[in-house]
Order: C-alpha cells, then sequence, then structure tokens
C-alpha cells in the first residue's frame, strides 16, 4: 500500500462522486418535471 495505491483509489473515489453528484441532479430535474 504505497503512494500508487492512494491515488489510484482516490482517483476511482472521486470519479464515483462525481458519479453519484450528476445521477442525483439528474433525478432532482426529472422530478421538477424537466426532461435530461
Amino acid at each position: 500500500m504505497g503512494l500508487k495505491y492512494v491515488i489510484v483509489s482516490g482517483g476511482v473515489l472521486s470519479g464515483l462522486g462525481k458519479g453519484v453528484t450528476a445521477s442525483s441532479i439528474g433525478v432532482l430535474l426529472k422530478s421538477a418535471g424537466l426532461r435530461v
């Protein structure tokens, strides 16, 4: 578990965070009656 592992896991976590944020925004827009 060196620096490389930390960088890779950090990139994956930030990617997942972006995906969750984008999908939750999409759900909010759909519930507001907008087409996504």
